[in-house]
């Protein structure tokens, strides 16, 4: 029982990074026609796969990109970042609040949330350049 479960668990990883991986775009590509690759190559999975919903929703996503301009992509994501510094200055006064009522329960979970909440932040900024 315990080989069986390995090997599910093995087989599902690896499905799973195949779907990532088929997330990125071709290599050298930046900006709308990244964004334009990585649609195409998700599509093509999904095609493989037999998931019509999926190939519906991507073929629509694959429509908006058509309208793509590297420079509203540059808005698109320079607005995502600033949502994140926002989203990361209210969980830093969350926690602030929370360490001064001195509840460890709530300041564990606001550090949690500030964690996360940091991570999309640099998400935001990593994806800037692409």
């Amino acid at each position: 029982m315990k080989r069986i479960s390995t090997l599910f668990l093995l087989a599902t990883l690896g499905l799973t990074a195949g779907a990532v991986q088929a997330a990125q775009p071709d290599a050298g590509l930046t900006g709308c026609d990244a964004k334009r690759s990585a649609i195409e190559n998700q599509l093509k999975i999904a095609r493989e796969h037999g998931n019509s919903d999926q190939v519906a929703g991507l073929e629509q996503a694959l429509e908006g990109v058509k309208n793509c301009t590297d420079n509203s992509l540059r808005k698109e994501r320079e607005q995502k970042v600033l949502d994140a510094r926002h989203e990361v200055a209210q969980r830093e006064k969350d926690l602030k609040k929370a360490e001064k009522k001195g509840d460890a329960e709530k300041i564990n979970k606001r550090k949690d949330k500030l964690a996360e909440s940091r991570k999309e932040l640099q998400e935001a900024v990593d994806e800037l350049d692409r």
